[in-house]
């Protein structure tokens, strides 16, 4: 087999990505439509992700959050977005660039997508993760952490199964 010089997985990878910053984007400037909400997957420890330390020893390696009723501040660019969401009552901002996107579902529509992080872009365990000093906005915010339905795997992380979302 000839070696893929344009890499296309690569640029496959870019282009589902762009759907989810134009997704968001929308999302920033008018809301979410109707019964649209997102269940959004990211690698806690890749390079640019801003997230509190209690968050990254809870996810230590990857983490899903819920966009959905209450969420505050989401603000996207052309590499990323940040948004307001609050754990156990405890608001968060959370900083996310899109090269850290794991996995996007809208279970309204039964629309998903994975995605598959380069290794080289996932920072290494000796690497530094930025970390988000609290909110303290007295604006409520989504407990994202009760719309996830989650069991643990052997290594105690919690594993977290969209098909469950899924309209049968």
């Amino acid at each position: 087999m000839a070696q893929d010089h344009i890499r296309y997985d690569v640029l496959t990878q870019d282009a589902l990505r762009g759907v989810v910053r134009k997704v968001l984007g929308e999302v920033e400037k008018v809301g979410l439509p109707g019964d649209h909400h997102f269940f959004i997957s990211f690698a806690t420890k890749a390079p640019g992700v801003r997230i509190s330390k209690k968050l990254l020893e809870q996810y230590e390696e990857e983490m899903t959050i819920v966009i959905q009723h209450r969420y505050k501040d989401l603000k996207t660019s052309d590499t990323g977005f940040e948004i307001g969401l609050a754990f156990d009552g405890i608001e968060e901002l959370l900083i996310i660039p899109f090269s850290a996107l794991k996995g996007f579902f809208d279970p309204s529509v039964e629309f998903g997508m994975q995605f598959e992080p380069a290794q080289t872009n996932l920072e290494t365990e000796d690497s530094p993760v930025q970390e988000v000093k609290n909110s303290s906005s007295s604006e409520q915010v989504e407990d994202s952490s009760d719309e996830k339905k989650s069991t643990e795997d052997d290594d105690g992380d919690k594993v977290i199964s969209l098909d469950s979302f899924r309209k049968k």
